[in-house]
């Protein structure tokens, strides 16, 4: 159909009625989860008490669970501050990192520091001693201060309205880090239960990360349960298998995918409660060479996808076989902009930023070139917030940027990138729309007002330079009553 440019029309009368609401504060409209699959929409996992979609983005770090530094012991983490950072940014999610390593040497990463970590899962009883000089674990007893630490950030986060993804292992360092395997609990030296977890001996370990000795699998499965009888309680938990494991470890993260699904079922159910607690499992990319089909495929309820099909550049739309959040750790690393923010939003997805945050562990601290990201993460949820995403969906085509996501007829949300032009052409239904301008890189609204559209595409001017993004929100008007000697 042919453009048609149609000038706004303010509706007399209208000025109130048509204004969009507020953005609202860090805060869920309803109690926290329990999280489950949403049948409406199955890009996003809905509110299990109260049916309402949940949208999840925010920042995580290294740090967050357990304490990494150059001293011994490492300093303290403030999570405290953390967590009020984020829900300052309004953010609502994170990856709850666990580190299974009792150091980090960062020179993979790029950088020259030498990290200590603590606590671990694991108690340190001996009798003898670790490579490290320390008493060695008794891998079948349990560090109380960890347990009680992974508690007690769960219910934090939970009091400001932040989901957590508790990270249950860690795949990247065992593979990359120098000197990673003498570190580990499950070398031979390091632990009081005969316990190696190098089958073929070639100094690495990664064997512990699949199938192949069962006295393994077995003291990770027990630890599994330890997890999440420590936090099943909790509305606010989500649980992640392994942070870039290598792709051998397939069938051992799909055998622990299902474990979870199984104990979960076993447990009572709390009092009150329709069922037993279930949390949704979730499974991330495999570094390196692993492939986003095997995500895909495996019986996780949400993935994290690696760069391959444009996942960091040009997002196609999800088509909701998981819920995916797309993580800049697995795209970039430590990368992104705030574009990417916005193009992961309109085509379905739920983005997350890996952050440095204090530049303790690795990057700058507070390193304001990533300000941008973090800010946006907060916006898309304010719209999130005001949309009815059980009905949105990704439409390229209702939207020259091809950037939209749209319930038609009712609600258009559009992301214009830089140097995308002076307009914005959408094909919208007939009806009156509010409409909003907004300036993402200063964070406030360029213009608002209501317009009447005819059925077909329609040029709207945008008022912002650079990127912006353009909320269309149909009016309904209240009806009138026109009864014999109404009044």
């Amino acid at each position: 159909m042919r453009n048609r440019r149609v000038a706004c029309a303010f509706v007399a009368g209208l000025a109130v009625t048509a204004s969009l609401p507020a953005m609202p504060e860090n805060r869920l409209r309803e109690p926290m989860g329990p999280l489950t699959f949403c049948p409406q929409n199955p890009r996003y996992f809905q509110n299990a008490s109260t049916g309402e979609i949940v949208y999840l983005t925010g920042s995580h770090t290294w740090a967050n669970l357990v304490d990494m530094g150059p001293s011994d012991p490492p300093p303290p983490f403030d999570y405290q501050k953390y967590i009020d950072w984020m829900a300052k940014l309004n953010h609502n999610f994170m990856r709850m990192w666990t580190w299974e390593l009792i150091s980090w040497d960062t020179r993979a990463n790029g950088e020259g520091k030498h990290h200590t970590t603590a606590p671990h899962a694991y108690s340190r009883t001996g009798p003898g001693l670790a490579l490290d000089g320390k008493p060695r674990f008794d891998l079948t007893r349990y560090d109380p201060v960890y347990f009680e630490r992974l508690h007690n950030r769960v219910a934090a986060a939970r009091d400001r309205g932040i989901y957590v993804s508790v990270m249950l292992f860690e795949g990247w360092g065992l593979q990359f880090a120098p000197g990673a395997w003498e570190g580990h609990p499950f070398h031979p030296s390091n632990n009081i239960n005969g316990i190696d977890g190098d089958a073929n001996a070639d100094g690495k370990g990664v064997e512990i990360h699949e199938l192949g000795t069962r006295s393994v699998t077995d003291i990770q499965e027990a630890y599994v349960r330890k997890v999440i009888d420590t936090v099943n309680e909790f509305d606010n938990v989500l649980y992640e298998i392994s942070n870039e494991n290598h792709p051998a470890s397939t069938q051992w993260q799909y055998h622990m995918i299902r474990f979870i699904k199984e104990y979960e079922r076993q447990i009572p159910t709390r009092s009150g409660a329709a069922g037993p607690q279930q949390h949704p499992v979730g499974m991330t990319f495999q570094y390196k060479d692993g492939t986003n089909q095997v995500l895909f495929d495996s019986p996780a309820d949400w993935i994290s996808p690696n760069p391959d099909g444009g996942y960091r550049d040009d997002p196609p739309p999800a088509d909701g076989r998981k819920v995916v959040i797309n993580d800049t750790d697995h795209l970039w690393g430590i990368g992104g902009d705030l574009a990417w923010v916005w193009k992961s939003f309109t085509r379905g997805y739920n983005p997350i930023f890996m952050d440095p945050y204090d530049g303790d562990v690795l990057g700058e601290r507070l390193d304001p070139k990533w300000d941008s990201i973090r800010r946006t993460m907060g916006y898309t949820l304010r719209y999130a917030h005001r949309m009815d995403l059980s009905k949105a969906r990704p439409n390229p085509e209702a939207a020259s940027t091809r950037y939209c996501l749209a319930n038609p007829g009712n609600e258009y949300l559009v992301y214009k990138p830089t140097g995308g032009g002076g307009s914005v052409t959408v094909n919208v239904s007939t009806g009156t729309y509010a409409y909003e301008w907004f300036n993402p890189a200063s964070g406030q609204e360029a213009s608002r007002g209501t317009q009447t559209i005819s059925d077909g595409e329609t040029v709207f001017q945008c008022p912002v330079q650079g990127d912006a993004v353009l909320f269309l929100s149909k009016v309904v008007f209240p009806a009138l009553d026109c009864a014999p000697g109404a009044r």
